[in-house]
């Protein structure tokens, strides 16, 4: 009975406590008076991504600004990709964010890009190795509208050498993705036209979605004053569109990787879907090569 009670324990050692260490110590979707009463929280990191010249105009006390364009850049044609880990890993490091910190992404939610900067960049985060990131609901618009309090002192964070170890399983490339058609639950989170086919953008070669993507658009996860809608109504889209199992890989995409990450973040943070991936190069690279197909005109997934 000894040895097996030794063998219980040594096998929490090894497979519990880890995951209990991983465990979320914030919410995903922050509120802006739990930010208030936690400002002092001795691990909290507020990452103010906004541009620089709105950072000085005015900031929540003790913040750090990294612009949204540090976290996702121009490469090789395409835009809001990911930069290299090491690329990465220093950026995170710079800001002072250790794998345990708690996170804060703050953000602003004047235009549809706006809403979705703050979960792009909490899911860059954790592809890095930190888990414990959540956004602010409604940004710093509601954090101003509220009347909370505002420094124009900038905060310089002391850099540490940030170890990451990047989860590559986020992401998936366009070889993936079309390896996957038929066989993973493919998401099109941009709005109904762009998915119909009617309507592109200038970047995108081609118009039309991915075989067998259904539709799911990110904007539709917020209220028009820029906050989440409640965890009710987003399990009620989600579960509408791609049902109820939460073990089914769920490969999301947009125009470019930006947009899709709102409902990325959401169902694999808020609602608890077990394996949410991000086609990060999206239609602007899908429409890039002739031998890809594109659907058009037909509101059927296949």
């Amino acid at each position: 009975m000894r040895k097996i009670r030794l063998f219980c324990i040594l096998l929490a050692l090894v497979f519990i406590l880890p995951l209990a260490a991983l465990a979320r110590e914030i919410a995903p979707v922050v509120s802006t008076d739990w930010l208030e009463k936690n400002l002092s929280h001795p691990k909290l990191i507020m990452v103010d991504i906004r541009k620089v010249e709105e950072y000085k105009e005015g900031h929540i006390p003790n913040s750090i600004n990294v612009f949204y364009g540090t976290w996702a850049i121009k490469k090789k044609g395409l835009d809001n990709e990911l930069p290299e880990d090491d690329d990465l890993f220093d950026i995170i490091g710079s800001a002072g964010i250790k794998n345990d910190s708690v996170v804060v992404v703050v953000g602003k939610t004047d235009a549809t890009p706006d809403l979705v900067n703050a979960p792009r960049v909490a899911w860059t985060l954790m592809y890095a190795g930190v888990p414990n990131v959540g956004v602010l609901d409604g940004g710093m618009n509601k954090w101003v509208k509220e009347k909370k309090a505002i420094s124009t002192e900038a905060v310089k964070p002391k850099a540490i050498e940030f170890k990451g170890k990047a989860n590559k399983g986020m992401f998936l490339t366009k070889d993936g993705v079309g390896g996957r058609i038929g066989k993973s639950t493919i998401v099109d989170t941009r709005m109904p036209d762009f998915y119909f086919g009617v309507v592109k953008l200038d970047f995108v070669e081609r118009a039309g979605r991915i075989q067998s993507a259904v539709s799911l658009p990110s904007p539709w996860i917020f209220i028009k004053e820029g906050t989440f809608k409640s965890k009710e109504d987003l399990e009620a889209m989600a579960s509408g569109v791609i049902g109820k199992d939460m073990s089914k890989e769920i490969i999301v995409y947009c125009d470019t990787g930006r947009l899709c990450k709102g409902w990325g973040f959401v169902l694999r943070e808020v609602l608890g879907y077990k394996n949410v991936i991000s086609y990060d190069g999206s239609s602007q690279e899908w429409s890039k090569d002739p031998n890809l197909p594109m659907v058009k005109y037909s509101w059927q997934c296949n």
